[in-house]
């Protein structure tokens, strides 16, 4: 019988460095998890584009 693993498809949103990406976990409506991996150009050009619609 093969071990069964707990489902990790919860939790808060998180960004954690994996190598040379980062990897971003962004909880979804209706449960689990919507992932995006980016490298440094890509997060720069992603928080750029947040700062101009957050206040």
């Amino acid at each position: 019988m093969a071990a069964m693993k707990p489902r990790t498809g919860e939790g808060p949103m998180e960004v954690v460095k994996e190598g040379r990406s980062l990897v971003m976990k962004i909880p979804a409506e209706g449960g689990g998890r919507l992932v995006i991996e980016m490298n440094a150009d890509e997060a720069t050009a992603l928080k750029a584009a947040l700062e101009g619609v957050v206040q």
